[in-house]
């Protein structure tokens, strides 16, 4: 603000008195000042005006110097109105902008914190329902895993029973109705070999479809196979010959195990069908979900550092508020008094120059000269006056001393009876300029203060605001590294995972190929021996098949003699070959089925590889995040040691100023306004003095 009024003048008590001070003075300085002309020369008339001559001079020019601060107390009152209209707009719109700025902020930071809670909530009720369709899945698939391991097992059996029986029926095929006689022994002991396999193997399955008599027949085949080649009719072929049923007994377990491959077939498309139809529909809910809580957590993050900085914002406006509304305070204040103090001044100065004017008019009369010419005849009373003016300059400067306690004005009173006038005056102005000199001092002292108290404020408001945005971020960036740290921990866990679920594959194929070479070495032995048989038959006839190369073995007494027809021997051959070409046929589709899977195998393997490569990617890029945010953490927790280190700092750099500032500050009105009453009184002392030369 524009400089004050002359320091010392506000008080009323001071103003009031001005007047009669300076009257006091000129009195004096009039009287000290009558007698200088008589310390050289003498000169009558020079020594009757000169003391009233000085004394009209004097107040000629205290009226002049009472024009000239009148206007330079109106230019210092304009600058303090400028001021005062200035700033008290310019605050009181601050103030205004930042209540509102303050309520708005209020709403947008309960806005954030109710919108941060939302997200939150809605993160984890994400990630419980993406744990959820995860588990769900992940059973689905057990489940079908186990199901498909349980039809592999079902469809490979009963593929082999169904291709014994159907070999079973091939063979008795070309006998049904006729008597097993016809058959070699080894057949019919391979035939009731597979009966009895299959009897055992799938009770289960014939428990419905055989009858009970059917049950004893098919055991009784199984267990004497050969009762049905003796040539006398035993106790167990007394009725008839059951060649017939026993075909029919095949046939229907082959239809049996054919119908019930079937269904199982068909429940199998359809329970793949319904987790394919399952597991399509939870991995679009689990990739939705994952979308959901990565848009949400950023969401989150954004939210949660647009709540710090309101936050931060806030508490900065309200500061800056406070500030404001103190400054208007203060300003208001300050004016208030100074139009109060410009008043009493223009009244106390009006009265003063009244004063002034009256005294010239006074002293300026043809009377009044007279009179002075007559009463102030330095001859009479010069002696008289020397030692009176020393004992007065001695009596002020001893109650200034007495006054302000200043041992110095106390030496130079008692200097003042003893020395001479020159010594004692030296030492007047010595002092005045030593005390001139304390109040320079002084004033760049407390201006020194004042700024350094500012500084230290200013850097201080700084330092803090500076903490709390490095704070935010520090909240900021941990919240990230938590986030982060959970994301490539689930990253880790799904690869985990992905290669378990290979290794069950690999597992699974491996298991898969050693029974498809198993297979396929039993279907190549089996096409061997039905090779080897094929062989044997064919050798025994010729080339065209019309007749046996050879008898059959004597008959038994009672029969006639057995022929075997080449058109029956053809029929065998036609058998074998059947049979060899159903095996060929079964290692074909054996060999498709290895090579479909092994496929399917190597495709689950190449998907399982990529996945893998993209959270391995993943894992990186979320890593390389978290380092550079434990950087930035890292950073920013030594901007905040630092920031730290520097407000401890600053706030004991403000306790050495509050020493060393705080009595200097509190007393700087008092010392000054005294400093300045001792100069006074030596400038009066020195002028009591020198109306004695």
């Amino acid at each position: 603000p524009p400089r004050p009024f002359i320091e010392g003048r506000s008080s009323g008590i001071l103003d009031c008195c001005r007047v009669m001070v300076r009257l006091a003075l000129l009195t004096a300085l009039v009287v000290a000042g009558a007698p200088r002309a008589s310390a050289l020369t003498f000169d009558a008339v020079a020594a009757k005006n000169r003391p009233v001559s000085k004394v009209i001079t004097l107040l000629k020019d205290m009226s002049k110097q009472l024009e000239k601060e009148a206007e330079e107390d109106e230019e210092i009152y304009d600058k303090m109105a400028c001021w005062c209209e200035t700033n008290d707009k310019e605050k009181t719109k601050s103030i205004a902008d930042a209540e509102a700025r303050i309520e708005d902020l209020t709403s947008k930071i309960e806005e954030y914190t109710a919108l941060s809670a939302q997200l939150s909530t809605e993160i984890k009720n994400h990630e419980k329902e993406l744990a959820k369709n995860q588990e769900a899945l992940d059973k689905a698939t057990a489940i079908r895993e186990k199901q498909l391991a349980e039809f592999n097992e079902e469809e490979k059996d009963l593929l082999q029973s169904i291709s014994a029986l159907k070999s079973a029926v091939t063979v008795l095929g070309k006998h049904n109705g006729a008597s097993f006689l016809q058959l070699p022994q080894e057949h019919m002991t391979s035939v009731a070999s597979t009966l009895r396999r299959e009897l055992a193997q799938h009770s289960h399955l014939l428990k419905s479809t055989l009858t009970p008599s059917q049950r004893r027949l098919a055991l009784s085949f199984v267990q004497a196979p050969q009762d049905y080649f003796d040539a006398e009719p035993t106790f167990k072929q007394s009725y008839a010959p059951q060649s017939g049923e026993i075909f029919g007994i095949l046939g229907q377990m082959k239809e049996t195990f054919e119908a019930n491959l079937a269904a199982s077939q068909k429940e199998e498309q359809a329970n793949q069908k319904a987790y394919e139809d399952l597991k399509a529909a939870k991995e679009e809910e689990i990739a939705a979900g994952k979308e959901q809580i990565e848009k949400k957590t950023e969401q989150l993050a954004d939210t949660d550092e647009k709540l710090a900085q309101s936050k931060t914002d806030i508490e900065d406006t309200k500061a800056s508020l406070a500030a404001d509304e103190e400054f208007l305070m203060m300003l208001k204040e300050k004016c208030s008094m100074t139009d109060k103090e410009w008043e009493e001044r223009q009244k106390t100065r009006q009265l003063e120059m009244e004063a002034v004017s009256k005294a010239l008019a006074v002293l300026s009369g043809d009377d009044a000269h007279d009179l002075f010419t007559r009463t102030f005849n330095p001859a009479f009373v010069q002696t008289a006056q020397q030692s009176e003016r020393r004992t007065e300059a001695a009596r002020v400067l001893k109650q200034v001393a007495q006054k302000f306690n200043n041992p110095r004005i106390a030496t130079l009173a008692y200097q003042v009876k003893l020395d001479a006038f020159t010594r004692v005056k030296k030492a007047i102005d010595d002092m005045v300029t030593q005390l001139l000199k304390e109040k320079d001092e002084e004033i760049k002292n407390r201006d020194l203060c004042t700024k350094e108290l500012n500084t230290n404020e200013r850097t201080t408001a700084k330092e803090l605001h500076e903490k709390e945005r490095t704070v935010a971020k520090i909240e900021t960036l941990e919240t990230s590294i938590r986030q982060l740290n959970g994301t490539i921990n689930q990253l880790h866990l799904d690869i985990a995972d992905l290669e378990q679920q290979k290794t069950v594959a690999d597992d699974n194929r491996a298991k898969e190929k050693a029974e498809f070479d198993a297979v396929i070495a039993d279907q190549k032995s089996a096409e061997a021996l039905l090779q080897q048989a094929y062989d044997a038959v064919a050798a025994r006839y010729s080339a065209q098949g019309t007749a046996l190369a050879q008898q059959s073995p004597p008959a038994p007494e009672g029969f006639k003699a057995y022929e075997k027809k080449g058109t029956e021997a053809n029929g065998v051959l036609g058998l074998l070959e059947h049979i060899i070409q159903n095996t060929v046929q079964m290692q074909k589709e054996a060999a498709a089925a290895e090579a479909s899977a092994q496929q399917a195998y190597e495709q689950f393997v190449q998907d399982t590889n990529a996945s893998v490569d993209a959270k391995q990617n993943a894992i990186l890029d979320r890593s390389k995040e978290m380092s550079q945010a434990e950087g930035d953490l890292t950073q920013a927790k030594s901007e905040l040691d630092g920031t730290m280190t520097e407000l401890e700092t600053l706030s004991k750099g403000l306790a050495d100023l509050r020493t060393s500032c705080d009595f200097l500050l509190k007393n700087f009105e008092v010392r000054q306004t005294a400093r300045d009453q001792e100069v006074e009184a030596l400038r009066q002392a020195k002028a009591y003095l020198s109306g004695m030369q």
